[in-house]
Formats: C-alpha cells, sequence, structure tokens
C-alpha cells in the first residue's frame, strides 16, 4: 500500500477516535442525546438545637413575645405559636353562711315524750325499770335482761335546769306558791337493816313475780344504800348509793346503776354540780339534793326527825339525780294505812307522786314507823297501766 494512503488512513482512524473521546454529536451539529455531566457534593449537617422549654404564658394584657432572631449559620427555627389564656370567669360571691342551730337539748319542761332509753333500760323489765322516773312506756320482760329496781330512772327532765339547784321546798297544805319553807328541815336517820320484798307486776300483759333486797348501812359519818331485784330467767339489777352522814341527813357522793353495764352520777356539792358517766350533761344541784335510791330513805328521815311537820296534805320536793340527769321530785303526804303484807300487817303512812303529764308514771310509797320510816311498800305505775309492786316480806339485820 502506498504510504501517503497509510497515512490517511491512520488520520481516519485518530480522527474517529477523537470524535468519539471528545464526544462530537453525530450528524448536523445538534447536541440531541449530547451526555449530560453529573456533579455529587458531599457536606457536614450540624444537628438539630435541644427543644427549648416552653415560656410561660404572657399575662392577658400582655403583648405577645416575638422569638429572637436566630443565628445565620442555624436554620431559623419556627417559633411556637402562643396561646392567649382565655379569660378567667368571674369569682362567686362566697355563699352566705347559714345560722348554725344549737345542739338541742331537752326541754326544761318536758312536755314531749321522754327520749329513747339507753339498751339496758330498754330490755328491762317495764315495771321494775324506771319506777320512780317520768317516762316511756316500758317493754315486756325478756330472758336476757335484768330487771331493774323500782327507784332507775329513764325518763327525761321534767322541771327546768334552775331548779333543780334548789333546796328541799316544804309546802304545808293550802299554802300558796310563795310560802313553801327552804330552810333544811331536821333528819333522822333508821338503824340499819336488810329489807327482802315480794316483787309482782305486770308488763305489756304479761304477769310476772319476783324477788328484791334494801341493804341499808351507816356509821353515823358514812353510809350505803343497796337494792337489787332479781327474776327467775331474767336475772337482775341493782343501785347503789354512797355518801356522807349530816346534820340535815344523807349527802349522796356517788349514785350507781347496774344491768349489763354500770351508768353512775357524781356528787359535788362544793361546786353545786353532779356529773354522769353517760356523757350526758352535767346538772346543778342544791343542798339536799338525793339520787332515786337516797331518797326513799331521806323522805323516811325527815319524817322521822319532825312528824308533827308532815300534816296530811304536805308536799315535799327535793332534786333527785339519777345516773343521767337531775329532775325535781314533789312528794304529798296521804295518811296512815294499815297494809296486809307478807310480813303481816303494818301501819304505813302513805306518800304520793302524781302523774303530771301524760307520759308521767305514779309512784306510790309506803313509810313503816316501825322501821324508822323505811320503806314497807313500794308501787310505781306506768301511763299505760303497767306496774310493779314491791311489798316488805321479811327484815333482820344486815
Amino acid at each position: 500500500m502506498p504510504r501517503r494512503v497509510l497515512v490517511l488512513l491512520t488520520l481516519l482512524v485518530l480522527a474517529v477516535h477523537a470524535w468519539v473521546l471528545v464526544g462530537l454529536p453525530l450528524g448536523g451539529g445538534q447536541d440531541r442525546g449530547a451526555p449530560v455531566r453529573m456533579a455529587f457534593h458531599t457536606r457536614t449537617v450540624a444537628p438539630p438545637p435541644p427543644p427549648e422549654p416552653p415560656a410561660a404564658p404572657p399575662p392577658a394584657d400582655a403583648a405577645p413575645a416575638t422569638a429572637p432572631p436566630a443565628a445565620a449559620a442555624k436554620p431559623r427555627p419556627r417559633p411556637a405559636p402562643v396561646r392567649k389564656p382565655a379569660a378567667a370567669p368571674p369569682e362567686a360571691p362566697p355563699p352566705t353562711p347559714a345560722p348554725t342551730a344549737q345542739a338541742a337539748e331537752p326541754p326544761p319542761g318536758g312536755d314531749g315524750p321522754a327520749p329513747a332509753a339507753s339498751p339496758e333500760e330498754a330490755t328491762a323489765m317495764a315495771p321494775a325499770a324506771d319506777a320512780t322516773a317520768e317516762g316511756a312506756t316500758p317493754p315486756a320482760p325478756t330472758a336476757s335482761a335484768p330487771t331493774a329496781p323500782p327507784t332507775a330512772a329513764a325518763s327525761a327532765p321534767t322541771d327546768s335546769a334552775q331548779d333543780s339547784s334548789a333546796g328541799v321546798d316544804i309546802r304545808p297544805p293550802g299554802a300558796g306558791t310563795n310560802t313553801a319553807s327552804t330552810t333544811p328541815p331536821p333528819a333522822r336517820l333508821p338503824d340499819p337493816v336488810r329489807l327482802e320484798f315480794e316483787v309482782s307486776g305486770q308488763a305489756k300483759k304479761f304477769n310476772y313475780r319476783a324477788s328484791a333486797e334494801l341493804l341499808w348501812r351507816h356509821d353515823g359519818a358514812r353510809y350505803e344504800a343497796r337494792q337489787e331485784i332479781k327474776a327467775f330467767l331474767i336475772g337482775a339489777r341493782s343501785q347503789t348509793s354512797t355518801g356522807q352522814v349530816t346534820a340535815s341527813g344523807l349527802q349522796p357522793e356517788r349514785f350507781g346503776d347496774r344491768a349489763r353495764s354500770e351508768q353512775a352520777a357524781h356528787f359535788n356539792f362544793g361546786q353545786g354540780r353532779v356529773t354522769f358517766s353517760a356523757n350526758t350533761p352535767q346538772a346543778a344541784i342544791g343542798a339536799g339534793a338525793q339520787d332515786r335510791l337516797s331518797v326513799f330513805i331521806q323522805l323516811g328521815a325527815l319524817l322521822a326527825a319532825a312528824p308533827e311537820r308532815y300534816p296530811d296534805g304536805t308536799q315535799i320536793t327535793l332534786t333527785t339525780v339519777g345516773a343521767r340527769y337531775a329532775d325535781r321530785w314533789t312528794f304529798t303526804v296521804e295518811g296512815t294505812e294499815m297494809l296486809d303484807l307478807p310480813r303481816g300487817a303494818t301501819p304505813a303512812l302513805k306518800l304520793q307522786r302524781l302523774p303530771r303529764k301524760e307520759y308521767d308514771q305514779k309512784a306510790e310509797l309506803w313509810l313503816a314507823p316501825s322501821l324508822g320510816f323505811l320503806p314497807a311498800r313500794i308501787r310505781i305505775t306506768q301511763s299505760n297501766g303497767d306496774f310493779a309492786d314491791l311489798r316488805l316480806s321479811a327484815n333482820a339485820p344486815p
């Protein structure tokens, strides 16, 4: 081959290679189908800043705060929308306190029915329970309930609290309301003795029989009286009175009333008050106040000291304290009667406490001069007709 042709072929091959390598477009000088150059770049992205704590909401009248401008090198965070707090509702005026009623206390006059008795009294034998008190109708005896002595009390007081601090009031027959004597009367106590009684009665149309005993002791300075009633299959109930012996008779210090448990009253004549273990309000007392057992012995002591001072029709009023409150009791002297007792025929002076209101009890008491005017018979009648009748059967040294 001629050299000249070889050179031309060589140049042609080189031209073709140059065209391929340089990427010249095929035909017509057009750039259609030309390869696209792609460039790749890398950069380091800083982590996002930690979230800022939410700002406290501005007060209602303050303009919303604007977010501070972000640094030029950091992306500007989007400010959180600020919520305007809702207007608080107007405050309601404080409620006007209603007038508070004071704790109700039993009315001094006690015109209504007596309040409910304690569990012991509510289950005790009817006529014997609350014997000389004014009160609610007693229940029938139950086999699990103890029997109460005739001087227990469960009714509400029937006289004013001011009257309970008065002394002994002796009103002769026919005397007006302003002629009563309040001078402490003389008293003469009976000798120590043990009295036994036969008890008969009725409770809720149920007739029953029981036995009772009154133990009376003193040494001239102090005294003790205890009365207990027992009934077959029912149980027993007792009352005790202890205190001092004074020129005016008995001055009680403690009165106890026991069935399944005991309630007591404690006398403080120095302060003129009596307190109760039954969590009831204390009561005022005056000179000559008695409890519901000592009252029968004190009445006999007054009559024994000056019988001429108490003609028929005389009224004797004195404060009488039970296990829960104090009340004023009035006894009327009715005259001498001959009693037919299990012990035998016995003359006795009758005193009576008549009902004053619908729920009061009637109490009849016979004091025998032969026993130093101690009780020879006690009969208690409830407002519904139930009764308890204690009749002396024997007496002996204590």
